[in-house]
């Protein structure tokens, strides 16, 4: 079964008892699935096989992948790249986060990442840390990493070091593939892979609080390859309180408000 769908089951039915098998747990409460309005739609590069994505001083800030991947400023009006670097051609880009005056950025498989300037987003110096990197935000202290396990990962933001990690699970099952993150008013929302499901996270348990369902948000996905370009791409502005989602390639990126939960 997709884990799209172990997703929903997971979360629209509560874990029944069994006569037929004594080790099944006694049922939970579902945990809320949540739905969304479109606000408004923007250009997106369709080029663009977005890794990471933050909204920072009316623009935003996005991390690609491929070859060659871009660390790019992006005029959110209307989707135009104002600036953009590219990683060397053997680096493959994942997420991305802006911590003071500093933009960081993941590699996939080279346990690398990569310092800009914000402004210029000319390189400021590398980082490392093991395992593989798929996803990166951070909190009033630390930063948080996704590796494509079921887990979260903390770093010291100064030595940029690990500081502690947790494990992200859904009533008590270990869920992988956690992408690209974002962190919004104590929680960490999260993509799953492959999924049209952003989850929301604890930080200080793991544990998946909501899911939004985005199974709807652009139904024709017609010329896109169903494999790759999936929903990724989590931005927020505090100020204004917006939501921004998008795709790997996708030609829209979207404001939207959440409704429910159901």
């Amino acid at each position: 079964m997709r884990l799209a769908a172990l997703l929903l089951f997971w979360l629209l039915a509560p874990l029944a008892a069994s006569a037929q098998t004594a080790a099944v747990p006694a049922p939970q409460t579902p945990v809320p699935v949540y739905g969304f309005e479109v606000v408004r739609v923007y250009p997106h590069d369709p080029k663009a096989f977005t890794q990471g994505l933050m909204f920072r001083d009316g623009e935003l800030l996005e991390s690609t992948g491929r070859y060659p991947s871009t660390v790019r400023r992006v005029r959110l009006e209307d989707g135009v790249v104002l600036q953009q670097r590219e990683l060397a051609e053997d680096y493959f880009g994942e997420g991305l986060t802006a911590v003071g005056d500093r933009v960081l950025t993941l590699t996939w498989r080279d346990g690398k990442g990569f310092i800009w300037d914000p402004e210029t987003l000319e390189p400021r110096g590398e980082f490392a840390y093991a395992g593989e990197g798929w996803g990166l935000t951070h909190d009033a202290t630390r930063l948080i990493l996704s590796d494509g396990t079921a887990a979260l990962r903390f770093l010291d933001p100064a030595t940029l070091q690990e500081t502690g990690r947790v494990p992200v699970t859904l009533q008590g099952r270990p869920i992988s593939q956690i992408n690209e993150l974002e962190w919004i008013e104590g929680e960490v929302f999260a993509n799953v892979w492959q999924t049209d499901y952003i989850v929301r996270i604890n930080p200080a348990s793991g544990e998946i609080t909501g899911i939004i369902d985005l199974t709807e948000l652009m139904p024709d996905r017609s010329g896109l390859d169903p494999t790759d370009a999936v929903l990724n791409g989590i931005a927020w502005d505090p100020e204004g309180r917006r939501l921004f989602v998008t795709g790997k390639n996708w030609p829209k990126l979207f404001e939207i408000r959440l409704t429910g939960p159901r």
